[in-house]
């Protein structure tokens, strides 16, 4: 079994690399200590201007310009098919690519627009990079293990092998969206750092000593070296706004039910105590905005059960652009700042990100008070239990289908074997517990009216997305700052904001940490490894406020000058 999965890994490993065009391969690849960071003038070398230009607007620029005429779809999607390929070379970001498909795709796209004049739809032209856990025809899904290699989800008979689409791809197509490649994930997806056996590692691209982010780290990875201008991850755990977060990207968790889920491969499918959701990432805020509208213009309730009909709602969005640009002094909006869950203190990095999203907010005019809310640690103890509702039976059989061994990074929650599976009485309590738990933390909510001064309670709240910068590879050791999000359902955004610097970022002299958790993170912690690593942080909302919490990032983005 040993050498067979090895054999498999590597065969599918080489055929990742081989579908690359010959005229796309690097020569040689550098080592980080030759070149740490990838992005920008390092990876342009290997580009024309033309090249450049296009890979380098965002989403939305792209779409005015193919809608203007300006731009042809093929010429965009040929100048992101090289720029993907040289992302993978240069970080292990993909499980997949059908540039010829997309190409196909594009110059339908094109005679359309040739004959009518018009796009078909608001994403015309568009490449879309996708994690790999959507199905799409004609190519495979192996979400990294290597037992689905050549299967529909580890079953190799199944009719479904390569002809069967998820309902979002279904929606991308008809958008006007281009597919062209799906990016790679952690086996499992559950952890915050990209690593199977089939790619191996998937390496941030800003500072590659440290990792992109999980479970979407490809998609992460990809979009920071502008190989794609904007994609879909998914996020049970923080699996979106890790990678959004280390790879200085923007990127939205909306509430379960708002984006449809349908039809992709997934991790314990049927856990529904804490589902996962889908998500955009993407270059820049309105990016995100762009695709997240243009998916609910599909009305994808009508193909997926657990959708909510819930349109875009301009008037959420208009709302927030409303008070920001009021000139009667009453444009005040009104945060939370949580600067530490006290459980495990942010690094330096990440601390000072935090306070300069405050006081951005806080020089603008808006109201900041401090986030005191009931003890996280309660929340994490129910959420992370229903990962193992069934003791680890789905992973360890998805596992068990090739032999391969388990990433040290995933053996940390799942063990060397199954545990004894919970009853359904014990699911049935900890449900009850989550639901007492969110009422809890809607009635403090509720009561922050009483400082904000606006008569209202806070319209969301600051705080970090991970203790870490960007993790270092198998230091990812403390989630609390993204699963608790996850627990409560609400929707959150994640905006860069800065880079690691050593001469600022320094533990005060004397630091003292606050338990064996925290003092993992303070040991764990080099200036000189961080120092320009992307720093991010997380704006929590409501459950269901895409349009509003959107339209705060790209605010408080823009106060940023990012």
């Amino acid at each position: 079994m040993v050498t067979d999965w090895q054999s498999r890994a590597k065969a599918k490993r080489e055929a990742i690399l081989s579908s690359i065009p010959d005229k796309w391969r690097l020569q040689k690849i550098p080592s980080v200590e030759e070149q740490k960071d990838v992005t920008g003038p390092y990876i342009q070398q290997f580009l024309n201007e033309n090249e450049i230009e296009i890979t380098e607007t965002d989403a939305v620029g792209i779409s005015e310009m193919v809608a203007a005429g300006t731009w042809s779809a093929v010429s965009v999607t040929e100048a992101f098919c090289h720029r993907a390929s040289l992302a993978h070379q240069l970080v292990n970001c993909l499980h997949e690519t059908f540039f010829d498909a997309a190409l196909a795709s594009a110059k339908e796209l094109d005679d359309y627009y040739a004959q009518h004049k018009k796009t078909i739809g608001p994403l015309h032209g568009v490449p879309v990079s996708l994690k790999d856990q959507f199905h799409v025809k004609g190519v495979e899904t192996t979400m990294g293990y290597v037992g689905w290699i050549d299967t529909f989800e580890g079953v190799p008979d199944d009719p479904r092998k390569k002809t069967f689409e998820s309902e979002m791809v279904k929606e991308l197509r008809a958008l006007g969206a281009v597919l062209y490649c799906k990016t790679s994930v952690p086996h499992t997806l559950m952890t915050g750092e990209t690593v199977n056996n089939i790619i191996g590692y998937t390496w941030n691209p800003k500072n590659r000593h440290l990792c992109s982010g999980g479970s979407s780290g490809g998609e992460g990875a990809l979009i920071s070296l502008r190989g794609s201008p904007g994609g879909f991850g998914t996020d049970i755990g923080g699996s979106i706004r890790i990678p959004a977060a280390f790879n200085g990207l923007y990127g939205i968790r909306p509430t379960a039910g708002r984006l449809p889920y349908e039809g992709m491969a997934n991790s314990m499918d049927g856990q529904n105590s804490i589902l996962s959701v889908v998500g955009p990432l993407a270059t820049t805020a309105r990016s995100v905005k762009l695709l997240t509208k243009a998916i609910l213009s599909q009305k994808p309730w009508l193909h997926d059960p657990l959708v909510v009909d819930m349109p875009w709602r301009d008037s959420q969005e208009q709302a927030i652009l409303d008070i920001v640009k009021s000139s009667s002094g009453k444009g005040q909006l009104s945060f939370g700042v949580m600067e530490s869950d006290g459980i495990v203190n942010p690094q330096p990095p990440v601390a000072r990100a935090v306070s300069m999203v405050a006081e951005a907010l806080s020089k603008a005019g808006h109201k900041i008070i401090e986030w005191k809310p009931p003890s996280h640690a309660r929340l994490l103890d129910i959420a992370l239990k229903t990962w193992v509702y069934d003791g680890g039976k789905d992973v360890h059989g998805a596992f068990a289908l090739s032999g391969e061994p388990m990433a040290v990074q995933i053996k940390g929650a799942f063990g060397d074997k199954p545990k004894e599976e919970m009853t359904a009485s014990q699911i049935a309590a900890n449900n009850v517990a989550k639901r007492r738990f969110q009422k809890e933390y809607l009635d403090y909510w509720n009561s922050t009216a009483q400082e904000t001064g606006t008569g209202e309670p806070v319209d969301g709240f600051i705080c970090p997305l991970a203790p870490y910068p960007a993790a270092r590879p198998e230091k990812y050791l403390y989630y609390g700052y993204s699963v608790f999000v996850n627990g409560l359902d609400y929707t959150t955004v994640v905006l860069p904001v800065t880079t690691a610097d050593k001469t600022k970022d320094q533990y005060s002299k004397g630091y003292s940490p606050i338990n064996d958790q925290d003092k993992k993170a303070f040991d764990d912690y080099d200036a000189d490894i961080y120092d320009g690593a992307h720093v991010s942080v997380q704006i929590v909302g409501r459950r269901f406020t895409e349009e509003k919490m959107l339209a705060i990032a790209e605010y408080v983005g823009g106060l940023l000058g990012k």
